[in-house]
Order: structure tokens, then C-alpha cells, then sequence
């Protein structure tokens, strides 16, 4: 259990927060969520103690240990894998330094051997004796295998790294734990068990998260960060952007009776809980409806970008035929082999891999970017593409503006193109920043816009939803539901699979798994399971 009492953070003039007053209790799972640079992270770090808040005071119960997901994946470069998951617990971890010490003594007085067996007893309350074999259990089902336990973190991939720090941050079942952004870097089926891992966690977790489905699957509240104030709402993102989105609606309709707003609002929190109670959802033991109410229910502040892809041409019949296509890695990795497909009209299809710079390349392929190492591709006389890259970074080399940068790739004059920035939530002094200063997610947003000037009537998406926050990536979602034309795209994002892709191609070293379904059924369907399981051996 944590409490926040009367807590502020102010950096400056800025006021971030104030008068928070919040007890997070054990066995809730809270999803925080907020603009950037609303101070989702700061509160985080004001409660884990890395920031000292301007105000007030951050309390756990007696004897309650609390761990958090480190962003510092160079930290323990010097270190062991297996010993960086076993600081985790810093008190077992303590004791096993303190009790090594003690046994390398020449002679050891009888204070100091009275002290060793406390700390062996202490040891054993701990988990100590299976704390090495746990921590490897953890490694492995995050996808590190034991094969690189006993190598340095420096020998290991930014990707290997984050899977370490987030079992260091999981070991020995903390009785509060913060996660910043654990899904980062993570491929989806590391996601989906970390998931299953949350849902069956009995203490107090905060979770920072863009994963919307994510925050759906295991959030029992949702912590919105908003109008300088931090809130807690009992139900998951869903059911707070789907009541707020009403409440905003509610809003604009002055004219509505009080009455018949409380009706309607009353009826979707019914509509809602119904829909939870049958849904997939993993984190089945928690309570989440139990106190959802009307009157919790308000507008956010939160903008949202204007994300709209329209086609200058309806496409024709002939899309996209690609044929005995192989890509090969310098160090010779195959990505994939024999890959041969054919989109038809109105298809959106998600690729999958374990390998995501499988992805990668046959994107940059097909748009002509690296060449294949087998086979052949064509494209229909009728197709325009738009094509959004997973690295963006040589679009910004430059010293234009974003009205110059945005002028390149399409049409219109200063004020045009200032009212378009300006529906992407760049402001009239953003619009005069120089391109190359941008932020990750300002980027991504950039780049979206250079698209959709395309008027294309074939999307191509890298993993589109990097770097961007949850209401671009809601934005974007949205958009592409209704999108007439193809769609062809990579994620992690489960939510934005789920509800754009109506086909599924997963590319492996000896070959594809092609289905037309919806990827909740396809992750769940033994057969193809066990096809994967043969095609990535």
C-alpha cells in the first residue's frame, strides 16, 4: 500500500500538481495515463523517491518493500545477468554480500558468528535458497536464456537488457511496484505474458503505459493525470476514454436535460460492465466495476490530433503481388524465405514476426529501398503509396522549419500549411521551430502529416504507434478503421492490430502463416501455434 498525502511537484513557476491525497491499496493494478508532460513519470518518481516532491509526503505500510523498472539500461553493464535480477531484492541481495564477507574471514569472533546465522535465517525467510533458480525461471519466460545468466549485461542487446531490468524490477514479489513503460521493446508475445504475470499479482502495482490494451488487460483504476490535479477512477482506459469522450459530448449538448444525461450516462456504464464481465480480459479476480460511477464521469482537457487519410484514386483490382521474396541479414541471419503473397482490394494486413527486422525489410522492399535477396514484387498501375518508416531521423537533417519541411511533400501556401500543423497540435510558434529539434513523438506526428498529404490509396506503417501518446495513437486508430484503401502495417500495439488488421501474414525463416482473421483468434488458435513453434525451430 502506498499513500500520498497532500503531495505537489512544481518545477519553477509550472505547477504540475498539487493537494494529491491517494491511497493505492494491494491487490489493484493502477493505470496512469495523461498528456506529455502532464507528470506521469514524476509521479512515479516522486513516489519510488528519486524526486523529492515540492509538498508533502509518500508513505508505504511498515515493513513493505517497494521496487521499480529502471530507464537506465547501462547501469549494470559491470554486472552478472543473473545478479543484476537478484538486486532486485536489495535486502536479499544485501544479506548475501554481508554473509559472503563473513565467510571469507580468517577467524571470525563470536559476535560476528551469532550475526551469520541471523543473517542465514534471515536468508531463509527471504527465498534465499531458491532465489537464484527463481530469478533464472524469470530470465527465461522473458525470453533471456541460460545460456546468457552468467554473461555481463554488457554482452547483451538493448532489447536483452530491457527484458533483465523488468526482471529485476518483477523478483521477489515486491510489495509495490512501479513500471514505467515496461512494454517498450518488448515483442508482443513478451507482452501477453507479461499480462498473464500482472493479472496474477497479488500487491499494489502503478503502471505508465501507451499500450492500451496493456492498460485494459490488467488495470483495475485508472490514474488520470489532468486540469493540474492527479484522479483516480475506478475501471481501465477503456471505460475511462469511452465515459469521457460521452461526458464531452454531454457537455457540448447544453441543451440536455440533467436527467436525461445521468439515463444515458447510467445506461453506458451498464452497457460497459456487461462487456467486461464477458470479455477476454486477464485480470478476472480484480473488481474493477464495483465502484464505477456517474459521477466520476467528466470531459478531459486532452487534445487530439487530426488524423484523416483520404484517397485522390480509388485503387483498382491489382494491388500488391510479391513472389518467392528472401531477405538476409549481413551476419547472414535469414529474416524470411519464400515469402509469397497477394493483397487484394480493401485489405488491411498486419506482418508478424519474432524477428522485427523482418518487418523491416520487406517494407523497405517493397518500397524500393534494399533489395531482395530472392524473388519478385509488383505493384497495380493504380496504386499510390504512403509509406511511414520505422527510423525517421534522416527526414530531420535539416535546418528548414516545419512550415518549409512540411511544404516539400505537399502543396499550399504558409497559412495553409500552418492550419494543417496547427490539426496536428503544432502551435503557431512550434510552426517556426527548427525540424531538426523535434521530439520522438513530434516527429511521428510530422511524418503522419507528410503522409497524409499523399492522398495515397496504399498506407505502409512500421510500427506506427512509436513514440507517439495515447491520443495520437487513438487518433491514428480511429482513422484507420474507416480507411477505404490498403493498409499494410507492423505493431506492438495489440489494440491497434486487433481492431485495423482483417488479415494476418507472419513471416518466418521457413516460410509464412497467412490467415484472414482477427488477431485475437489467431493468438489463440492452437494449430497455428504449433505452426509457429515449427517454422521458427
Amino acid at each position: 500500500m502506498i499513500t500520498l498525502s497532500n503531495i505537489a511537484v512544481q518545477f519553477g513557476k509550472r505547477v504540475l500538481y498539487k493537494d494529491v491525497n491517494i491511497k493505492f491499496t494491494s491487490g489493484n493494478i493502477y493505470g496512469i495515463i495523461g498528456a506529455n508532460g502532464a507528470g506521469k513519470s514524476t509521479l512515479l518518481r516522486a513516489i519510488s523517491g528519486e524526486l523529492e516532491p515540492t509538498k508533502g509526503t509518500v508513505e508505504m505500510a511498515p515493513g513493505e518493500r517497494m521496487s521499480v523498472l529502471e530507464q537506465d539500461h547501462f547501469k549494470y553493464d559491470m554486472n552478472r545477468v543473473l545478479d543484476t535480477v537478484l538486486m532486485g531484492h536489495k535486502p536479499l541481495w544485501d544479506n548475501m554480500n554481508e554473509k559472503m564477507a563473513l565467510y571469507c574471514l580468517a577467524d571470525m569472533t563470536d559476535e560476528q558468528g551469532l550475526h551469520l546465522a541471523e543473517l542465514e535465517e534471515q536468508f531463509a525467510e527471504m527465498g534465499g535458497w531458491t532465489a537464484e533458480s527463481d530469478a533464472a525461471q524469470l530470465l527465461q519466460e522473458l525470453g533471456i536464456p541460460e545460456t546468457l545468466h552468467d554473461k555481463q549485461m554488457a554482452e547483451l542487446s538493448n532489447n536483452q537488457k530491457v527484458r533483465v531490468m523488468l526482471a529485476k524490477a518483477l523478483f521477489g514479489n515486491p510489495d509495490n511496484l512501479l513500471l514505467d513503460e515496461p512494454t517498450n521493446d518488448l515483442d508482443l508475445d513478451t507482452v501477453q505474458w507479461l499480462e498473464q504475470y500482472l493479472s496474477n499479482f497479488e500487491h499494489t502495482v502503478l503502471v505508465v503505459s501507451h499500450d492500451r490494451h496493456f492498460l485494459d488487460a490488467i488495470s483495475t483504476h485508472t490514474v488520470d493525470v489532468d486540469y493540474g490535479k492527479v484522479s483516480v477512477f475506478a475501471g481501465n482506459y477503456s471505460f475511462w476514454y469511452q465515459s469521457s469522450q460521452l461526458a464531452l459530448r454531454q457537455q457540448q449538448n447544453a441543451k440536455a436535460k440533467a436527467e436525461e444525461k445521468r439515463k444515458e450516462l447510467e445506461e453506458f456504464i451498464r452497457r460497459f460492465s456487461a462487456n467486461v464481465a464477458k470479455s477476454k480480459q486477464t485480470t478476472s479476480r480484480k473488481k474493477m466495476l464495483e465502484k464505477l460511477s456517474v459521477d466520476e464521469i467528466e470531459p478531459s482537457t486532452r487534445k487530439y490530433p487530426g488524423i484523416i487519410f483520404q484517397m485522390e484514386r480509388e485503387a483498382g483490382n491489382q494491388i500488391l503481388e510479391v513472389d518467392g521474396l528472401k531477405a538476409v541479414e549481413e551476419d547472414g541471419t535469414v529474416l524470411f524465405d519464400n515469402v509469397s503473397f497477394q493483397i487484394e482490394k480493401g485489405q488491411k494486413v498486419v506482418f508478424l514476426s519474432h524477428n522485427p527486422k523482418a518487418m523491416t525489410a520487406l517494407f523497405e522492399i517493397i518500397n524500393g529501398n534494399r533489395q531482395a535477396h530472392a524473388g519478385t514484387y509488383k505493384w497495380g498501375v493504380t496504386i499510390t503509396t504512403a509509406y511511414l518508416p520505422l527510423d525517421n531521423g534522416s527526414f530531420f537533417e535539416t535546418e528548414l522549419n516545419l512550415v518549409d519541411w512540411l511544404m516539400q511533400y505537399g502543396k499550399g501556401n504558409e497559412v495553409e500549411m500552418k492550419a494543417y500543423l496547427g490539426r496536428m497540435l503544432f502551435s503557431q510558434e512550434d510552426c517556426l521551430k527548427k525540424a531538426s529539434v523535434l521530439s520522438g513523438g513530434e516527429k511521428m506526428r510530422m511524418m503522419i502529416a507528410r503522409m497524409q498529404m499523399r492522398n495515397a490509396n496504399c498506407l505502409i506503417l512500421d510500427t506506427p504507434t512509436n513514440h507517439l501518446d495515447l491520443e495520437s495513437i487513438q487518433a491514428f486508430n480511429n482513422n484507420l478503421c474507416g480507411y477505404k484503401g490498403n493498409v499494410l502495417f507492423a505493431s506492438h500495439d495489440h489494440e491497434f492490430i486487433q481492431t485495423v488488421a482483417n488479415r494476418i501474414i507472419e513471416l518466418t525463416p521457413k516460410g509464412t502463416i497467412d490467415r484472414l482473421m482477427e488477431y485475437d483468434d489467431y493468438i489463440e488458435d492452437a494449430g497455428i501455434q504449433a505452426r509457429k513453434a515449427e517454422l521458427y525451430s
